[in-house]
């Protein structure tokens, strides 16, 4: 069951998001839009409402309640910012908007850059964890929880290799060209 629901809740997810912005830029119908993109988040909650269901209605933890955890974290750290971005993309491709904003080239302010991301990743990952807990929680039953622990665990491997993007542009800085080398 879980599985068939985080199926049609990634299949929404796109669903709601592309018919939002089709409603937004090309019938312009800026109300239904807005509806129907604050229904996306809503998707996660459904999940991890029907991954507590099934699992205080005697099923056995495992990985696929695990990501309901998961899910949601990244909506509530990155759901807007996802958002953003695909409507930026939508805009300019669709309804002759500007380019979406690119991130800094290099320098300083991609190494800022990219450690505001990672602590981000860190963050839906703590998230994660407390979610992970609450279900724990909720279902009353550590032993049937087990491996809800032991998911949140594993993907403690997220948050360390996407290390590597902040150190390596600490480490080796993309040098920016200034508007004095570009003029000589």
């Amino acid at each position: 069951m879980i599985v068939a629901i985080l199926i049609a809740c990634e299949i929404g997810f796109w669903v709601l998001l592309g018919l939002g912005l089709a409603c937004r830029y090309l019938w312009k119908r800026r109300r239904l839009s807005t509806a129907l993109l604050v229904g996306v988040p809503l998707l996660d909650v459904v999940l991890l409402t029907a991954a507590v269901i099934d699992m205080r209605g005697g099923a056995v933890a495992d990985f696929k309640h695990g990501l309901a955890a998961a899910y949601l974290a990244y909506s509530v750290v990155f759901g807007h910012r996802t958002l953003r971005w695909a409507d930026a993309k939508f805009h300019h491709r669709f309804a002759g908007g500007p380019p979406p904003p690119k991130p800094p080239p290099g320098g300083r302010a991609r190494t800022l850059y990219e450690w505001r991301y990672w602590l981000l990743i860190l963050l839906a990952y703590g998230i994660t964890w407390a979610v992970v807990l609450l279900m724990t929680w909720l279902v009353g039953d550590p032993a049937r929880t087990e491996e809800l622990r032991m998911f949140a665990l594993q993907l403690v491997r997220v948050p360390a290799i996407a290390l590597i993007w902040p150190v390596s542009h600490t480490l080796w800085p993309k040098k920016v060209e200034t508007e004095d080398a570009r003029s000589a």
